[in-house]
């Protein structure tokens, strides 16, 4: 295994020397806390052993009691942890995550699924010594179900780790896994257990890509599909360890910084477990997932010591669109391929009634407006789940058989983001859209964002249709709108994009090689040629050929196409092509990143939040949820709830999100 960590053997050590430095840190009235953290962050481990041995003997004292006894907090927490051997440092995280009342499923899963055989058996030894128990034992007694049982599995620290790989066998595990999960009501999960849990990394890989290119399906989002709860989390953490155990790591760094707060426990687990490993790749893939250095994200995360020590285990800062190391271009390639395999099965949250009687519900919805006050509740539970053609037959009932027109009667009764939401909801898509086009670009300022993430998401039927609905209802057309209020590339990339013209079908391997050069050479242009060519590739050819480009971009640059497009460009050009990478390359990603920018910062974006909520209720709302879970550590659910507290004071605008959302994850 060739180690590539950030801390390596101190040169010319001296264990005495170094005992004898911090003892002299710590004596007397306060200690020099600088002189501790670079001592400690600049040695290795098995270093760090010798000084503890050779402060007891010159000192006659403990060295770890003596820190624990000098530092406080998180920096106490996190110096004292690099005095443990990985072992007992593994042994001791796992032992705290199962005692007392609750239990840390993260740990646990984040620590058995990405350790190698030797590892487990060396902490699996350490934990009976420090603690007198069996691990193994503690576990059963702590977790159950399907998740214990693949606990225990990872626990034995039997993976085939020989490398040979059964070609016959490899076909056959895609074909049993399938049968376990997609092709059967109900999951057969102890072959899910048995294969996951027991075959060799090299195998499991050929395996995944077997998988996708028979069904058309990631392994990913068959484990979503088919499992839940803790037991998925563990089944989704082995399957991206057997991907790039850098990578995992480097989206758990991520989850640990990002969101309601920062998970120190898990920050300073991973910076110490993988810092004489591999942690110049987490670096290098933070840095292409994130487009943002781990450096940078613990500088902004984090203060003081801790802050200091957590950069010194990280090693430097990564310039934002340099080169790769060899082992992240193929991730960065890998993972467009991927992409561009895999037919996700998009899932909504609302579907069509049952039993739907369009009559009923215009009739309770007079109801729930006639006279003084409103009922709003009886409001909410029709319109937030009727699917919007059901809410278009209720519209024209409402006329036919009341004789009043059902948006003005809501306008009226309602008021703030609840109005907003529910005539929202009571609007066609293509109506909605145009709306949102008009309520983007009206008065003095312009929302750039709006405008960028309706134009690229939606497909040319749906522009079009939008187009129509936009010339009915403002009589103007939507591209003079669209010129009247931009200018520049970015006014050239709207009215591309506005054309609805956009190709469709496959990807051309020729033409993506061609597009991809392209692209590579349009790089060293100046920067108006340089947008003036990816607008001609990006804004006009279909998403399942692009994936294409931008993987073999990868290849022809050894860069990839978002940090190019974050690195190289500026405003509104710059938002709009990232957007349509990110589109490409996830979509229900791009918008679960779009909702959480929508709820996080300085107050709510309620207009963005709404757009989101109602435009993919009935498309993929389902998908952006798992994808906001898998990215923020935090589920839509509980974000909508925390998020719209303050402005929400009855309840109503919230609740009615919260149905859209479809559940908790």
């Amino acid at each position: 295994m060739v180690f590539r960590g950030t801390v390596t053997d101190a040169p010319d050590f001296d264990p005495s020397a170094d005992a004898e430095a911090l003892y002299n840190a710590m004596k007397g009235f306060g200690s020099d806390k600088e002189a501790i953290l670079d001592l400690i962050t600049s040695r290795s481990n098995a270093q760090r052993q010798e000084v503890i041995a050779a402060y007891k003997s010159s000192f006659g004292k403990d060295l770890i009691e003596d820190l624990k006894y000098e530092l406080t907090g998180n920096f106490e927490r996190l110096i004292v942890s690099l005095m443990r051997t990985p072992a007992y440092h593994d042994a001791k995280e796992i032992h705290d995550a199962i005692k007392g009342a609750g239990t840390n499923e993260k740990c646990l899963i984040e620590v058995l699924a990405s350790r190698t055989n030797n590892q487990i058996h060396e902490m699996v030894a350490a934990y009976k010594d420090a603690y007198g128990s069996d691990i193994e034992e503690d576990i059963i007694a702590d977790t159950s179900g399907h998740f214990k049982k693949m606990l225990v599995v990872l626990l034995q620290g039997t993976r085939d780790e020989s490398g040979v790989v059964d070609g016959d066998l490899v076909e056959q595990d895609a074909q049993d896994l399938y049968a376990a999960g997609e092709e059967q009501w109900g999951t057969d999960e102890a072959k899910f257990i048995m294969i996951l849990g027991n075959r060799s990394m090299t195998h499991l890989r050929m395996v995944f890509d077997a998988y996708e290119k028979l069904f058309e399906l990631s392994i990913e989002d068959s484990i979503k599909n088919e499992l839940s709860g803790d037991f998925e989390r563990l089944m989704l953490a082995v399957v991206q360890c057997i991907r790039s155990v850098p990578m995992f790591f480097a989206r758990r760094l991520y989850k640990s910084m990002k969101g309601l707060g920062t998970a120190d426990n898990t920050l300073i687990r991973i910076m110490i477990c993988r810092s004489e490993i591999d942690m110049l790749d987490i670096r290098e893939c933070f840095r292409l997932r994130y487009e943002k250095s781990l450096y940078n994200m613990i500088k902004d995360d984090t203060s003081g010591e801790y802050k200091r020590t957590l950069l010194n285990l990280c090693g430097g800062d990564d310039d934002l669109a340099g080169e790769f190391f060899p082992e992240a271009a193929q991730i960065a390639y890998k993972m467009w391929e991927l992409s561009s395999m895999t037919k996700v099965q998009l899932r909504p949250t609302v579907r069509p009634a049952s039993n739907f009687d369009p009559a009923a519900d215009a009739q309770a919805l007079r109801k729930a407006m006639k006279g003084f006050g409103t009922d709003e509740d009886a409001i909410i539970d029709i319109v937030a789940q009727r699917s919007n053609a059901q809410r278009q037959e209720i519209r024209q009932t409402f006329k036919s058989l009341l004789g009043r027109d059902l948006m003005k009667d809501l306008k009226s009764e309602l008021s703030k983001n609840l109005e907003r939401l529910i005539i929202g909801l009571m609007l066609t898509p293509a109506e909605f859209d145009a709306k949102m086009m008009r309520k983007a670009m009206e008065g003095a300022g312009t929302d750039e964002h709006a405008l960028i993430e309706i134009l690229v998401t939606r497909s040319n039927e749906e522009i079009q249709a939008m187009n129509e609905a936009y010339q009915n209802g403002y009589k103007k057309s939507l591209e003079e709108a669209i010129q009247s209020d931009t200018s520049g590339h970015f006014c050239r990339i709207l009215v591309s994009l506005v054309q609805g013209a956009r190709e469709e079908g496959p990807a051309d391997m020729e033409r993506a090689n061609a597009d991809a050069q392209e692209l590579a050479d349009a790089c060293n242009a100046d920067s108006d040629d340089m947008e003036m060519k990816f607008m001609s590739i990006l804004c006009t050819r279909s998403f399942p050929h692009l994936r294409k480009v931008f993987q073999e971009f990868v290849k022809c640059s050894n860069k990839d196409i978002e940090q190019i497009i974050k690195k190289e460009m500026s405003g509104d050009v710059k938002n709009a092509f990232h957007a349509i990478v990110r589109s490409v390359k996830n979509q229900p990603s791009y918008f679960a990143d779009r909702l959480y920018k929508a709820m996080k910062g300085l107050g709510t974006d309620d207009r963005a939040l709404i757009r989101i909520m109602v435009s993919r209720s009935e498309i993929d709302l389902f998908n952006i949820r798992k994808e906001f879970k898998d990215t923020h550590d935090a589920s839509l659910h509980e974000f909508i709830q925390v998020e719209t507290m303050i402005g929400d004071t009855s309840g109503d605008y919230r609740k009615t999100l919260l149905m859209l959302c479809g559940g908790e994850d």
